[in-house]
């Protein structure tokens, strides 16, 4: 065995002969317990940094755990190949999508092998091909059929720069999350998938998640946004138009002084046709397209209305309240159109304060009476109901019952529940999608392309480069086809379909990727799923989660599929920065893992990453750390080396270790046992893998003091350095697979390292004759002894007073009492 560790020499070696004994090949006919393992598949927009890397190096660790666990793994890999990211590379390189994208994959791929990083090839599944896209379309079909797929005319996200709609997901902060353009309002036709008639099912599943990070279920909870309140009806004077209004605070509907339209409900323009107040609305309509939603949602930006020049009826008082439209009130939540109460809520307020509406207090807090001319911001919390007519002198919660059960009675609305969560807009104005199947017809007007024609191919002859309408719009040879119900000329939709489909059913294919029949086996994707462990970014907890959620209820109402939730078990890694930022190319703060791999080997960029902090985190990268991993693998690389001749004499011996012992071979064993028993534990809870790295560390250190004491000593001693070392091996194998395999065979194994079982702790080794006890004289450390663990407590009080170390501090001196916490300490009392 050499004595220098090469990693260039053996790592393109155990790659290879791990391809060559299909390690991470699933097997069907197993009737070993399933795991199904699966990473976020990935954007092939550019080549893979260290940032990228966490992600599946993470994966790969639990992959070849569960394996040693003996289970039968499933770890495919894809290409989330379509959309924006793919597409905006292509364009900015001038070359086509498919064959930039292409590249990519194959960039990517070798840098996942050169990591060390293994998948059941076999199952590759690539979005933008036209065997899985067709698969795509057909997930479509199935929403068209059941009602859940729609088209209408709407006010959506705009990106000026990208030429596309944006949902309100990919909208951070008003700008475009791909090229942080700042994001208008735009009036298109669109497809949506209606998941908002999934909401609850999304909402009140989520208690049977379990296994998911707190904060992702917070997020999604959040976003759908559950409101429990009333709709309220507003008449419109002079009119046989009814405003409705959504709130969850009827109890201020007597403070109620005005009614809000957003500028995009169709009523704004509506109202105000043939006043003076016609031109007025257009032009303010024209200018808030160009706000962005934070500023129109925020409380801290000023906010601006015009009045329509209509007046509605607050049915409640009685009283005519004007009708204004303002940016503070948006179209997709709730009616469109808000009940203002200046008083009761802080923007209304402030829109109040800048227009001169009336206020009228409604609530006021117990022994309070404020004066609505004096108020400086509005008053949200609970009291008592005033100028509120026969609901005076209640508490307000008391008054919103009795007020929706007077609202019901009179038919001037009714109580409702309503959701914060939109529907999913799927339609893109740009090239690098699938096709949305569906063909319009002047006669037969909106048709479903049949599923045995499927799919529809994405022509390549095409100027991809985005002008705001789909450039398929330009390519007869796409858009002119025959109505399949009628055989009459007709068009088909130029929008492909938002990524995110893409996304949302990829995990399913990987059961049965090369099925051209259907898009996947029932059989088989009962059995495997849900996902036992899914690894990804929290970055995906609202749109790629949600939607993949949506999609498998849909699936399972159909009886495609027979389980409610895809994904069992989810770990959301943190992200690696450098320079206490993200890692991007557009920041300059990339690392390069070729670069890395090149100079210290893929085992060394693969522990740094592990050891960095709490996989959960985010974590600094640090050039000073990745030389510290180096050095740490070539100490266990000397001690193996160093003892390898003794290590392959004892292997045979490790599995019938029996006493008698040396101390110092006994605490070595209690210290391999207790590392085992550590080791497990860590990486079943949560992924503790930094303080995996941290125990062995240590171990090793141990090692290093006392290996030449045990092998010289013979006997049992030598059996137990060779077991201390071994197991160092086997249990670093998921994290330093290539010097694992090297040493494993090196030292006399024969099969894979992880075809071995992996290691059980014996908990008679954790058995300790002695204890290590921190003596107090008057509640001050002064000695700790190892001391027998079974003493009686008067023989240890005795054995403690008599000790030389202890007498300096109590010699002469009253022992007043001896305080005993069991295995802990001892605290001595003296006066």
């Amino acid at each position: 065995m050499k004595e220098q560790y090469l990693p260039s020499e053996i790592e393109s070696k155990w790659q290879k002969y791990w391809d060559e004994i299909k390690l991470f090949k699933m097997d069907p006919s197993s009737s070993k317990q399933k795991f199904y393992c699966l990473m976020m598949f990935p954007y092939p927009s550019a080549a893979l940094h260290v940032g990228h890397g966490r992600n599946y190096i993470i994966g790969d660790v639990v992959v070849r755990y569960k394996m040693m666990q003996g289970y039968n793994v499933l770890t495919p890999m894809g290409w989330d190949a379509f959309g924006l990211p793919a597409e905006n590379a292509a364009i900015k390189s001038g070359i086509h999508p498919k064959t930039s994208t292409l590249k990519n994959i194959a960039t990517m791929k070798r840098q996942f092998h050169s990591w060390g990083v293994g998948y059941d090839w076999d199952r590759e599944v690539t979005a933008c091909l036209p065997d899985y896209y067709k698969w795509t379309q057909w997930v479509f079909l199935q929403l068209f059929k059941a009602g859940l797929a729609y088209k209408r005319l709407g006010f959506v996200n705009w990106c000026p720069s990208c030429k596309t709609v944006l949902a309100n997901e990919q909208v951070i902060e008003g700008h475009c999350e791909r090229c942080d353009c700042e994001v208008v309002q735009k009036e298109l036709d669109q497809w949506f998938f209606k998941i908002t008639s999934y909401a609850e099912k999304l909402l009140a599943d989520l208690e049977t998640l379990k296994n998911w990070p707190e904060k992702v279920k917070i997020m999604q909870k959040n976003w759908i946004g559950k409101s429990i309140g009333a709709e309220i009806e507003f008449p419109v004077v002079d009119s046989d138009v009814k405003i409705k209004c959504f709130t969850t605070r009827l109890d201020t509907i007597y403070g109620a002084t005005y009614v809000v339209l957003a500028p995009e409900n169709p009523l704004t323009e509506q109202l105000s046709k043939g006043t003076t107040q016609e031109k007025n609305i257009k032009e303010f309509k024209a200018v808030v397209a160009k706000e962005t939603r934070l500023d129109r949602e925020s409380t801290v930006v000023e906010k601006n209305g015009v009045f329509t020049g209509k007046y509605a009826i607050n049915l409640f008082t009685g009283n005519k309240i004007p009708i204004w439209t303002a940016d503070y009130v948006l179209s997709d939540y709730g009616t469109g159109s808000v009940m203002a109460v200046p008083t009761h809520d802080q923007r209304d307020f402030l829109f109040a304060k800048k227009y001169d509406l009336p206020l009228v207090v409604v609530i006021q807090p117990e022994g309070e009476n404020p004066d609505p001319h004096f108020m400086k911001e509005a008053y949200e919390g609970d009291g008592i109901m005033v100028n509120s007519g026969e609901f005076n002198g209640l508490s307000n919660r008391v008054a919103i019952e009795k007020m929706a059960e007077l609202l019901e009675k009179n038919k001037w609305g009714k109580r409702t529940i309503n959701y914060k969560l939109r529907d999913w807009l799927v339609s893109r104005q740009r090239y690098w999608g699938a096709p949305i199947p569906i063909i319009y017809c002047d006669i037969c007007g909106t048709v479903p392309v049949p599923e045995e024609e499927l799919p529809v191919l994405l022509p390549e002859n095409v100027e991809f480069k985005p002008k705001g309408m789909s450039p398929l719009s330009e390519c007869k040879e796409f858009t002119d086809t025959k109505c399949p119900k009628c055989g009459k000329h007709a068009r088909r939709e130029i929008d492909t379909m938002d990524t995110f489909v893409d996304s949302s059913w990829y995990f399913l294919r990987y059961l049965s990727p090369k099925d051209d029949k259907k898009p996947f086996d029932k059989d088989l994707v009962n059995k495997w799923l849900p996902v036992d462990q899914y690894i990804g970014g929290v970055e995906h907890a609202i749109l790629h989660l949600l939607y993949s959620r949506f999609i498998v209820k849909v699936l399972n109402d159909m009886g495609h599929v027979g389980f409610k939730e895809p994904f069992n078990n989810l770990f959301t890694q943190g992200m690696i920065t450098k320079n206490g930022i993200k890692m991007s190319k557009s920041r300059g703060n990339t690392v390069s893992s070729d670069d890395l791999i090149a100079k210290y080997g893929a085992d060394t960029v693969r522990l740094y990453t592990l050891f960095i902090g709490p996989p959960e985190k985010d974590a600094e990268w640090s050039d000073q750390g990745v030389e510290g991993a180096w050095r740490f693998l070539n100490r266990i690389w000397r001690l193996s080396a160093k003892h390898a001749e003794l290590i392959k004499s004892e292997l045979k011996n490790i599995s019938s270790i029996k006493p008698p012992f040396s101390d110092e071979a006994k605490n070595t064993r209690f210290l391999t046992h207790q590392l085992i028993k550590n080791v497990t534990e860590d990486i079943e809870k949560d992924f503790h893998f930094n303080t995996v790295v941290a125990g062995v560390m240590e171990f090793t250190n141990h090692l290093y003091l006392v290996d030449d004491k045990l092998a010289g000593e013979g006997g049992n001693s030598r059996t137990i350095l060779a077991e201390a070392i071994v197991t160092q091996i086997k249990l670093l194998s998921p994290f330093v697979p290539h010097l694992a395999e090297e040493l494993w065979h090196e030292l006399g194994g024969r099969d894979s390292v992880f075809h071995e079982a992996w290691l059980k702790y014996d908990a008679s080794c954790l058995k300790k004759d002695t204890q290590m006890l921190v003596i107090q004289v008057n509640g001050k450390v002064r000695a700790k002894l190892d001391l027998s663990a079974g003493i009686a407590e008067d023989e240890l009080k005795e054995e403690i007073v008599a000790n030389e170390q202890v007498q300096k501090f109590i010699a002469g001196k009253e022992i007043k009492n001896v305080i005993i916490v069991p295995g802990r300490l001892v605290n001595i009392v003296v006066g």
